[in-house]
């Protein structure tokens, strides 16, 4: 076993250093405006230049994270400071919300219309000060996360199309980022105001948005925790809840609480079965959990991060819990991911397959896919298998 788990670090590892960040290292660094292209066809051509906060923040993290982690290059954090600068001064409204987009020069396009563009300036700027040491990158950083702890509750604000009172919702997006995102501010918060949102988020990750019965994680639910009868009531997210599951390892792995593990790998097992297309291979993007038609024309497609979020999970599941089901799993998923998901010609991944599993969009990068879940994963796995 232990020389699979060498061959697998070494596979995670070369990935990520001699294809993937070289390849967005190549192709996505706007020298002349700051920040990145996150639009790039199958070869690395930039086919769009504007540029989405989300995926800009994602890639400054990423960056200011190898640096911190992994090795301290100056080219990494020239990188990160590239993107850093550019948002500082182009990224947020007057009351410090941060936009979802901008024009390629740092104008806005699209209204902050929810808070996960400053959960992942938090996470951006968290991270790009402890790599760069500047304080004003601190400030940035705790004043994004605190405009995230303000808004939870009602995170799309004035943008909010839903009328308020009628079917009340909130959603596992929230309070799974908070708990993603107060580990990574670690450093910045005081210690007990930190445990406290970590509490806060396990609970309700795992009374409200965990059904009990069928140990699947529920997208939506009502703020008791009930569930609600109708498209989003129903919808189960296969991806964000075994993403969800790998957070709540990593803050159970900080607090030795070995029940809480088992726990959220029972989960990510219980919606693997449920979501793994039995004909195809891979899983369903989005389902309904009494297996109606989804709302969403896109569920039965196969997505990248959904299947590298997997392969995290699985490899931390197995490493935490030494299951020998983990490992199964672990097998079958990356027999199928890595099989149709990486592309040896022009490196990267691809990111959409339709449900049969051939490429479906061979864009490397786009409005949603950027610098983040294939490096991030290919980290992290490496991480796991090389500690296994």
């Amino acid at each position: 076993m232990g020389h699979n788990f060498q061959h697998l670090a070494t596979l995670y590892k070369n990935t990520l250093l001699q294809d993937v960040i070289p390849f967005w290292e190549k192709h996505s660094i706007d020298w002349e405006y700051g920040g990145y292209f996150t639009c790039l066809d199958r070869k690395g051509k930039v086919y769009d230049t504007d540029k989405f906060i989300w995926l800009q923040n994602r890639q400054v993290w990423l960056f200011s994270m190898l640096y911190n982690r992994l090795e301290k290059r100056q080219d990494w954090l020239k990188i990160a400071a590239n993107g850093a600068n550019f948002l500082s001064q182009h990224g947020r409204d007057g009351e410090g919300n941060w936009y979802f987009s901008l024009t390629r020069d740092g104008k806005p396009l699209v209204q902050p219309y929810n808070i996960f563009s400053d959960c992942f300036a938090a996470m951006a700027f968290s991270q790009y000060a402890l790599a760069g040491g500047e304080e004003w990158a601190k400030d940035v950083a705790l004043q994004a996360y605190h405009n995230v702890l303000r808004r939870q509750s009602n995170p799309k604000g004035k943008y909010n199309k839903t009328y308020p009172g009628t079917r009340p919702m909130k959603a596992l997006a929230v309070p799974m980022i908070l708990a993603n995102l107060s580990l990574e501010m670690a450093w910045l918060l005081e210690s007990d105001s930190l445990e406290e949102v970590l509490d806060a988020t396990v609970r309700e990750v795992m009374t409200d948005f965990l059904d009990k019965e069928r140990g699947l994680m529920w997208e939506n639910v009502a703020p008791d925790g009930s569930h609600l009868d109708c498209f989003a009531g129903r919808l189960i997210n296969p991806g964000h809840g075994i993403e969800a599951m790998w957070f709540i390892m990593d803050i159970a792995q900080r607090r030795h609480d070995t029940q809480l593990i088992n726990q959220a790998v029972d989960v990510v097992l219980n919606i693997l079965d449920f979501a793994w297309d039995k004909e195809y291979g891979g899983l369903y993007y989005f389902m309904d959990a009494e297996g109606y038609p989804p709302q969403q024309l896109e569920w039965d497609q196969k997505l990248w991060w959904v299947h590298l979020e997997s392969l995290v999970a699985l490899a931390m599941g197995y490493k935490l819990t030494g299951r020998e089901i983990c490992r199964d799993w672990y097998d079958r998923m990356h027999e199928y991911t890595w099989s149709h998901f990486a592309d040896p010609d022009n490196g990267e991944w691809f990111g959409y397959l339709n449900r049969r599993g051939e490429v479906l969009l061979d864009l490397k990068g786009g409005k949603w896919k950027g610098c983040f879940h294939v490096p991030r994963a290919m980290y992290l796995c490496w991480q796991q298998f090389q500690q296994a």
